[in-house]
């Protein structure tokens, strides 16, 4: 019974912390969520002429460097493309 009840526990607590060390990625600072325009923003300071985090929007960086080969549009700019 105290096998049985120890094996379930310890399962249960692997189940339960599985997604937070998927959901961690390969290191702070190295997920998607590291390029979007607000953290971009804060790490490099505003891009002249636009204000706040708009300068750093995929549509944006599309707008200044053009379009990333092999994606449509803005999409190669998107936190979730880019660096792959």
């Amino acid at each position: 019974m105290a096998r049985t009840l120890a094996f379930a526990a310890s399962a249960a607590l692997l189940i339960a912390l599985a997604p937070a060390a998927l959901a961690k990625g390969k290191g702070a600072g190295h997920g998607a969520s590291a390029h979007t325009p607000g953290h971009m923003m804060q790490a490099y300071g505003s891009v002249r002429g636009s204000p706040g985090a708009s300068g750093y929007a995929p549509g944006h960086l599309k707008k200044r460097f053009g379009s990333v080969r092999g994606h449509p549009g803005a999409s190669g700019y998107a936190p979730g493309h880019r660096f792959r």
